[in-house]
């Protein structure tokens, strides 16, 4: 075999290899492992949040919240509506005006969406990732760290987590859905809550009597 024709489609390979594996900065690991190390060190806790999303010709919508997280579990209450996720069952309630019903999925389906728990272990898989210059965030320096997705057609292309330098708390994060809109959540008086009851997580469906049910499970 002629050595020189299989020295050369080898030397391509591993040149079009290193951008790929360039692309993981092993300082932003350090980072987001520390990151994700204090959410699972916190076992569970409770925030309120503001979200704003801005699309390409500067529209904008604001909205505020509150969520509470216990390992893979999170209730997310925003207004007209609230999620409830229990590790094996999601609620979606919308409640406006004299309208209320309830969505009922399986939480194995939901799975790849972003979530108040996912958003910590983002960028375990799909994305590459590396770190940028730090900034003052709410009054805190913050490391800043951009995802890059991976596939084309990732629902988001670009996710920039703000995580304090200090306590290694995720502050916020920025999302580029590549096609110009711009999502942005601010975390407020963030605290641990380890002990909240697993009720807390479950939609009690006798609480509200006549609501129209749809159960896509």
């Amino acid at each position: 075999m002629n050595l020189k024709l299989l020295f050369f489609p080898l030397l391509v390979s591993f040149l079009l290899a290193v951008p790929s594996l360039a692309q993981k900065d092993p300082k932003a690991k350090e980072v987001l492992d520390a990151m994700r190390t204090k959410f699972q060190s916190m076992k569970g806790f409770t925030a309120s949040f503001e979200y704003t999303f801005q699309d390409e010709g500067g529209t904008g919508d604001r909205q505020v919240g509150e969520v509470a997280v216990l390992g893979d579990k999170y209730r997310l209450k925003l207004p007209d509506q609230e999620i409830y996720n229990d590790g094996k069952t999601v609620w979606t309630f919308i409640q406006t005006g004299g309208y209320k019903e309830v969505t009922i999925n399986d939480a194995a389906l939901m799975e790849g969406e972003l979530t108040p728990t996912t958003i910590y272990t983002l960028y375990q898989s799909g994305f590459n990732y590396k770190l940028l210059s730090d900034k003052t965030y709410q009054g805190k320096s913050v490391a800043v760290v951009e995802l890059t997705a991976v596939k084309a057609n990732a629902p988001f292309q670009q996710v920039r987590l703000l995580i304090d330098k200090y306590s290694q708390q995720l502050e916020g994060w920025e999302m580029l859905d590549g096609q110009g809109g711009k999502f942005t959540y601010t975390f407020k008086s963030l605290k641990a809550s380890p002990s909240l009851p697993l009720s807390h997580f479950t939609f009690d469906l006798k609480k509200y009597p006549g609501i129209e049910v749809i159960d896509l499970r």
